[in-house]
């Protein structure tokens, strides 16, 4: 198989050749087909964001991933409610062939973790910074299991109404404050760059915090890894170990902020 480049982890290779078990056929072949063995062999790495940001949150790694020579499909999470945004991973996975990688930052845990439920060819689950819900967990309930989060509903918030075609309101879009973005999301990331993620960042609805899982986890299933950001002020990394624990996935601890795929995106490549 193609080494992977030197500057990526080589846990990918790893993940790729023990988890996976995608490797090449044993016959002879020519060069060229070694090659289109070896492309065909990559899982697919479909990545998904969470509330408060979008799919740039993943750019970094998306280009090193791709730069070792995997497709990568950043979905735009579209964050309008669990089951809704569940729905449409699920019918993004129906369009790719192949294995899939699927990860999920934050929120975006939740989703994957009901999306994967069913499709074989959702061979790994990987957790950034996220929620790993079982049967009946809510976002609101896993952030209230234990102490620690710095995000204060009563004062990090600004909610926007939805108004239906009468008028009335039927829900609220959820938004951070700016001026408390930086401090609870961002540790350690340039404050230039996180201004320009405060003032990007995509809403929540209000009813999603209380939605909850009603189908059996993907992680069950199928083999998950999670990476912990130890420096986390949104999901602390106390309740992160228990969820991760709890679905039995293989634990990376890294010294970071909420959006550690920014902050330190060569562990969360890996």
């Amino acid at each position: 198989m193609r080494t992977p480049k030197k500057s990526l982890p080589a846990a990918v290779a790893a993940l790729t050749a023990g988890v996976l078990a995608l490797g090449v056929g044993t016959a002879r072949t020519s060069s060229a087909q070694t090659t289109q063995n070896d492309i065909s062999a990559k899982p697919t790495i479909v990545l998904v964001h969470g509330a408060w940001a979008d799919g740039s949150s993943w750019s970094a790694v998306t280009s090193k991933l791709q730069s070792a020579g995997y497709t990568v499909d950043v979905e735009a999470n579209p964050l309008r409610g669990l089951a809704t945004d569940a729905e449409y991973l699920r019918d993004l996975l129906a369009t790719i062939s192949g294995p899939v990688v699927l990860v999920g930052h934050s929120y975006g845990g939740m989703v994957t973790t009901s999306a994967a439920t069913g499709n074989p060819n959702v061979k790994a689950l990987v957790y950034v910074d996220a929620f790993i819900p079982d049967q009946g967990d809510s976002i609101g309930s896993l952030a209230a299991a234990q102490p620690g989060s710095e995000l204060d509903p009563n004062s990090s918030i600004t909610t926007v109404p939805i108004r239906d075609a009468a008028g009335d309101v039927v829900n609220a879009d959820v938004y951070i404050k700016p001026n408390q973005f930086a401090s609870l999301f961002a540790g350690g990331i340039p404050a230039k760059q996180a201004a320009v993620l405060a003032a990007t960042q995509r809403p929540l609805t209000a009813s999603t915090l209380n939605e909850t899982l009603d189908g059996v986890p993907a992680w069950k299933t199928i083999p998950s890894w999670d990476v912990i950001g130890t420096a986390d002020k949104v999901l602390p990394a106390a309740a992160q170990q228990t969820m991760a624990q709890r679905a039995g996935a293989h634990v990376t601890k890294v010294d970071a902020p909420h959006l550690s795929m920014i902050s330190d995106p060569d562990a969360v490549t890996a």
